[in-house]
């Protein structure tokens, strides 16, 4: 074990302690799934036509979470632990595609499917902390775009389903950057 990796034993048991803790809210599930006839009522067409896309672009985003989350999976880089972690998370990239898939659908929609490959920084994850900061680098960029895409929502429900994964994001967000030995939460806002 490397003097890093030393250093690094304490956060992750922290890690470990408070991933245990992250579920994926039914809520949103509820919200982004089978409400076509609420969706669509009142609601232009031009606007379903951006929800959509929106939808989509988060969709897109989740896909290459998952992947990367496989990419680390199969590194062989993971302690045990931090690979359970690793594919939890994992797991609720998978519930939010299927979530904002079906949302897609329900607006009459067709959703994105994963790319054949993605271009990530392999050549640059040589120990468990490069794949950690990896993914807390894509999971800060999910709650950024996030963020984003909460207020372009024409439906509002989207919205609120949107940002109980955000919240999702955040969490995973600070749960890795703990790991890796960082303040979780750097300050009283995200920017």
């Amino acid at each position: 074990m490397s003097t890093n990796d030393k250093q690094l034993a304490p956060a992750r048991r922290r890690f470990m302690t408070q991933a245990g803790a992250l579920t994926f809210s039914g809520v949103a599930v509820a919200m982004l799934g089978g409400r076509s006839t609420a969706l669509a009522a009142g609601t232009t067409d031009e606007a379903i036509e951006q929800d959509v896309r929106i939808l989509n672009t988060a969709i897109a985003a989740e896909h290459e979470a998952v992947a990367a989350y496989q990419l680390g999976a199969e590194s062989g880089l993971l302690e045990p632990g931090v690979l359970k972690v690793a594919v939890t998370f994992q797991g609720h990239h998978k519930e939010h595609i299927d979530a904002l898939a079906k949302a897609v659908r329900s607006l009459g929609g067709t959703d994105v499917h994963a790319r054949n490959e993605y271009n990530f920084p392999v050549d640059k994850l040589k120990g468990q902390s490069d794949v950690l900061q990896f993914a807390a680098g894509l999971e800060r960029g999910a709650v950024s775009a996030y963020a984003g895409a909460i207020p372009l929502f024409g439906n509002r429900d989207l919205s609120a389903a949107a940002a109980s994964i955000l919240a999702d994001e955040a969490m995973h967000w600070a749960v890795l950057r703990n790991a890796l030995g960082l303040d979780p939460v750097p300050g009283a806002f995200f920017s």
